[in-house]
């Protein structure tokens, strides 16, 4: 077959591109329903206090206002409690064996707020202008109480929740504690680690927002709000909050800016605004404003400390990992998932046989923090590199020789590693190898002894990185033809930003020879797409494009019938290539077109073949994959300022089969940019009681392009058996690799000074500080 230029392993730019840079981008906040009113919550302004009181009265009476709805109403309303974090999903326990500790989550509080940005009320009015200025006046009488926002001191601070008195939500405990033990004392050397890992803001390009609809003639709500998983989320919502059938909730999810984990939760509008559309037999939207973001939209937030054994050798004989993880005071759906369900990423690429890691999850009265982009992933690959450096320089040895003599051959696979993971494949030391070659890794004394010539610090920073992903159940892909031959594919998994519109063009041009304008994608609604679970954990490639190929087979399958009799043949005979049925060793073709047609007219069919051309197919993978890469950075740091610069950045990664090598660069920058964001820039920050001190742009800093270099990308793939197509995934490949590549970079810099560990970020504040205090 000859290669397509619109097929898998192309770089194709993205087909939905030209629309949305022209203006054609349909968002949330673009939808506008006809007798649409807009609400607005009145927020808490307390980390922690009871609300004695709510009055409401002189809002209620302001020009415009529909409605005030207080937390008094909700818990009236028999309104279900917000979807968390279930003990089905995993079961999770507490120190003394009970389980984990689940607060009920109101969609408005009632008696008390447990964090600031906590939603007290909600207030309907006919414009926007008129709901803020009477949320200004709803009045609500507040009694503080202690708080506490940092994880370490949760423990023996004041509760959050009566019910919970240690504020301990669980704990979860895996691997061989007794093994781990022994190789500590056994040890010919022991290195300890520790890594606070800051709460950060996800602040995805388009704030959140929702419309609310209630249809009285037939009894259906509609929810119009960008999301992740359309459908769980469609079932979740029914379910635990509306208590109704899932028929009677459809959910569309348009065009999405960015959404990274966060918007894989119920969060309180969606509740709201579908409640309070029946209450008020009008369609309500509420769009947020990005203060609210920057108080709600929380994530990572954890402490983590590591023990490495090494033998005389320099071999690994045992790690241990203990974790403090800040749950917030409320579990979103997702929120505990990266305290524990990644952490088999500690283990790295490295043969280590005995591994043990524990993690106290607490609340604090803090935003509850939601899955973001690696989840768990980044947080493990940077325990494990940070403790392979310190070791490395403790010992005095050169950092990735350590890493080669204990990394796992190539040969080894499948490898069942120290913890939970089980690697199907890989060749971990060719792409160490790769990417320090593509960095000059032999020059670096040079570079350094340069950079020392101008009073600066050099610093190279290097991260093996293995993670979980293309998991979470299964997918589903339908794919319709009409009669002129335009094939129409229905998705449950959701774009927004990814690409899909373009990938899944590139697999059934690859499947069935159609060109990509002949393709229409629909996504995003669960009227239109009939089953799916959505886009997390790099799973949209490997489960949504493997399904989509399922459902192309079983199209050439029903095609080969009809083209059969259209050219009367035996179906054996006729075989299918690039978009054309033909009967062996002839030159009597059908194009596919052809067949749609015929499809479509019954005389046309053979006898007894329901007409149209469609097929629905789903795919469960028999486990995750794992992709695996390495980044490799170089920091030039001013020992007069504190300033950080990033030279270079060059990172090899083996996702498995790769569909579009450009698309799969852009996910790779996007990702490296938020890591690296993470160790020098960005960081949600509190008081002591616990409010927030970064409630907006002036105080919360994210990187810009000209702080960062031209990322060197490589791909050097070993596909995967986990499914027909050979995907490991990439969607959270350039956080996974950054995170501990830039904090390695920044530290190696700093090591000749005798900086051993530092927080982040690392601003230019924190290492000026961190310098002058070498020098006293």
């Amino acid at each position: 077959m000859q290669a397509l230029k619109f097929g898998i392993g192309q770089s194709v730019p993205r087909s939905e591109d030209p629309r949305l840079l022209r203006g054609g981008g349909r968002y949330t906040d673009d939808i506008n329903v006809p007798g649409q009113v807009y609400a607005v919550f009145v927020r808490s302004p307390y980390a922690h206090a009871r609300i004695v009181a709510v009055d409401a009265d002189a809002a209620r009476a302001e020009a415009g206002v529909l409605a005030v709805y207080t937390g008094a109403d909700i818990a009236a309303s028999g309104l279900g409690s917000l979807p968390t974090f279930a003990p089905k999903f995993v079961p999770l326990f507490r120190p003394d064996g009970s389980p984990i500790h689940v607060p009920a989550h109101p969609a408005l509080a009632f008696e008390k707020v447990a964090f600031v940005g906590d939603p007290v009320a909600f207030v309907v009015a006919r414009s926007v202008a008129e709901a803020r200025a009477a949320a200004e006046l709803v009045e609500v009488d507040y009694e503080q109480l202690p708080a506490n926002a940092r994880a370490s001191e949760a423990s023996h601070s004041h509760p959050v929740w009566d019910e919970c008195p240690d504020n301990v939500c669980f704990k979860f405990e895996v691997g061989d504690r007794a093994a781990v033990q022994s190789a500590l004392d056994g040890a010919a050397h022991v290195t300890h680690a520790s890594l606070p890992i800051s709460r950060l803001s996800i602040n995805a390009m388009e704030p959140r927002a929702a419309i609310g609809e209630y249809d009285p003639y037939d009894g259906r709500f509609t929810l119009h709000s960008g999301n992740q998983f359309p459908h769980d989320i469609r079932n979740w919502l029914a379910d635990l909050v509306l208590h109704i059938p899932h028929s009677q909730l459809r959910v569309i999810s348009p065009d999405m800016g960015g959404s990274f984990g966060l918007r894989s939760n119920v969060f309180p509008e969606l509740a709201m605004v579908l409640w309070t559309a029946r209450e008020l037999g009008l369609p309500v939207k509420w769009t947020a404003e990005r203060s609210e973001g920057l108080m709600e939209d929380h994530c990572r937030d954890i402490e983590l400390t590591l023990t490495l054994a090494l033998d005389a050798e320099h071999q690994f004989t045992a790690l241990k990992v203990e974790g403090v993880a800040n749950m917030g005071a409320y579990l979103s759906i997702f929120g505990p998932l990266p305290a524990f369900g990644n952490l088999g990423g500690v283990a790295g690429s490295y043969k280590t046989p005995a591994i043990h890691a524990e993690v106290l999850s607490v609340f604090t009265n803090t935003a509850p923090v939601h899955p973001y982009r690696g989840a768990g992933r980044p947080e493990a690959t940077l325990g494990i590199e940070h403790v392979i450096d310190k070791a490395a320089r403790e010992l005095g040895i050169d950092r990735a020789a350590l890493r080669r003599r204990n990394m796992i051959p190539a040969s080894a696979m499948p490898y069942q590693t120290g913890l939970t993971f089980c690697y199907d494949c890989g060749d971990f030391e060719a792409v160490l190898d790769s990417a320090l070659e593509n960095i000059d890794y032999a020059g670096l004394p040079a570079r350094r002894a340069a950079a020392a010539s101008e009073g600066k610090l050099l610093g190279l920073g290097i991260a093996s990185a293995v993670e979980q992903a293309a998991g979470m159940f299964d997918e589903g892909a339908e794919l319709r033809f009409d009669a002129d031959g335009v094939a129409t594919v229905f998705m449950g998994v959701h774009s927004h930003g990814q690409g899909h519109a373009t990938v899944f063009r590139q697999v059934l041009a690859d499947q069935l020879g159609l060109p990509p304008e002949r393709i229409r994608y629909v996504q995003g609604d669960t009227d239109k797409v009939s089953y799916g679970h959505g886009t997390g954990g790099s799973r949209a490639a490997a489960l949504a494009g493997t399904a989509l190929a399922r459902a192309a087979e079983r199209i050439i399958e029903k095609g080969r019938l009809i083209a059969a009799h259209l050219l009367e043949s035996a179906a054996d005979d006729v075989e299918f290539e690039d978009g054309r049925f033909a009967v062996v060793g002839t030159d009597r073709t059908v194009t596919l077109a052809d067949v749609a047609r015929a499809a479509h007219t019954v005389r046309a069919l053979p006898d007894g073949m329901d007409s149209g051309l469609q097929a629905f197919a789903t795919f469960t993978p028999p486990g995750p994959t794992f992709p695996n890469a390495c980044h490799v950075c170089e920091a030039l740091i001013d020992p007069e300022t504190g300033v950080v610069e990033f030279r270079r950045y060059c990172a090899v990664e083996d996702v498995g089969t790769v569909l579009n090598p450009m698309l799969l660069k852009g996910q790779l920058h996007g990702g490296i940019v938020q890591g690296i964001g993470q160790v020098t820039l960005e960081n949600v920050a509190f008081d002591d009681e616990a409010q927030l001190l970064s409630g907006s742009f002036m105080d919360y800093t994210m990187p810009r392009a000209d702080d960062l270099p031209a990322f060197e990308i490589e791909s050097q793939p070993v596909p995967t058996q986990k499914n027909p197509m050979g995907i490991k995934g990439v969607g959270e490949a350039g956080t996974v690799g950054a995170l501990a590549a830039a904090h390695s970079a920044v530290l190696d810099a700093l090591a000749p000074l005798g900086i051993g560990e530092i927080a982040m970020p690392a601003t230019p504040e924190q290492i000026w500080r961190a310098i002058q205090a070498t020098k006293s």
